[in-house]
């Protein structure tokens, strides 16, 4: 669900050049999702080819990833393992909801409602383990690393960061942070204008570098606090306290400094307090060194058009952008802020 921590966190704009031969750990689960919900007809179904297969996630791993490998970006993919046990309640109410979704967007279908169409089909939207496959095999074969994490992405992505085996974390989940990302990173594959739901309007959607020092130090937290800031508000691991959002959530643990005094002063209650915290705390992960290889530029064509019917130019122009692709010259430093 991500932990809606954004209005508390000292984030920068940047331009994708910044990060020109940084080296970059990106949520593989929360990364496929944006290219599954955001890649599609106008109708909302997603990208198929001639046999009625799914290829919303190979294109955006091929095209979109382009354009980071072409400023320099050195990309690591990390895919979830096994969830928590403590997770299961949450990934069943988001496959009711899935559920929910698919039967008003087939009413909208129905009723010729685009829009509310294309709404209902990106809450559809489902990562199956065949497409998990095909994203592995089709990152092989343009030499990005990847690595399955034995549980939570965003653990492993912290864990690679703390071992200095990548310089950012990158995904849309403020989560990442609380299981101990140093340096952070969002909206890096959702760059350019993005459509308001329901409107006619577009915004400007930048990447952006968390700076978890200063957060830090203005919000007079650390970091087990700040997990207890979101154990209040609620994780994937715990539904959280009616009516506590950041700022409630935030004041509370700078008045009580646990998340124990803060609900005794509620009369309330979180069970599994310390398991919860442990999850973040003491997740596990998997020792990984990323290594960097030339696309396999033969076998991606084969892959994608042979097997998929992918425009055969349209992969070679992206593929020129890979083959080209060189760390490009800074005028600035990433750690000024």
């Amino acid at each position: 669900m991500g932990i809606q921590l954004g209005p508390l966190l000292e984030t920068r704009r940047i331009k994708i050049e910044e990060l020109s031969g940084q080296r970059i750990a990106i949520d593989g689960f929360n990364v496929l999702y944006q290219f599954l919900t955001s890649i599609r007809q106008a109708d909302g179904s997603l990208l198929k080819d001639q046999e009625g297969r799914v290829t919303s996630h190979l294109s955006g791993i091929l095209f979109r990833f382009s354009k980071l490998v072409e400023n320099g970006l050195k990309l690591c993919i990390v895919f979830d393992g096994k969830p928590p046990e403590l997770k299961m309640n949450l990934l069943e109410v988001r496959k009711q909801r899935k559920l929910k979704a698919q039967i008003e967007w087939e009413a909208a279908i129905e009723a010729g409602d685009t829009e509310t169409a294309r709404t209902k089909a990106q809450q559809t939207t489902r990562l199956e383990p065949h497409m998990v496959e095909e994203s592995k095999k089709l990152l092989d074969l343009l030499g990005i690393p990847w690595v399955e994490a034995p549980s939570e992405g965003e653990a492993q992505v912290a864990s690679l960061l703390n071992q200095g085996m990548v310089d950012y974390g990158a995904s849309q989940d403020f989560d990442t942070v609380l299981f101990g990302a140093s340096k952070f990173v969002r909206n890096l594959t959702l760059s350019g204008r993005r459509k308001l739901p329901k409107q006619q309007k577009w915004v400007e959607v930048s990447p952006e570098i968390i700076d978890l020092d200063k957060s830090f130090q203005l919000l007079k937290l650390d970091r087990k606090q700040l997990i207890d800031v979101a154990i209040l508000m609620g994780t994937d691991f715990n539904p959280g306290i009616d009516g506590i959002g950041p700022k409630r959530g935030l004041k509370l643990i700078q008045e009580f400094g646990k998340a124990e005094g803060a609900l005794a002063k509620l009369g309330k209650e979180i069970e599994n307090l310390d398991e919860i915290r442990s999850l973040f705390l003491e997740h596990p992960f998997v020792d990984f060194t990323p290594e960097w290889d030339p696309p396999k530029a033969e076998s991606v064509i084969s892959f994608l058009c042979d097997d998929f019917a992918f425009n055969k130019s349209r992969v070679e122009n992206a593929l020129d952008l890979y083959l080209e692709a060189k760390p490009k010259a800074r005028q600035f430093t990433l750690g000024d802020f």
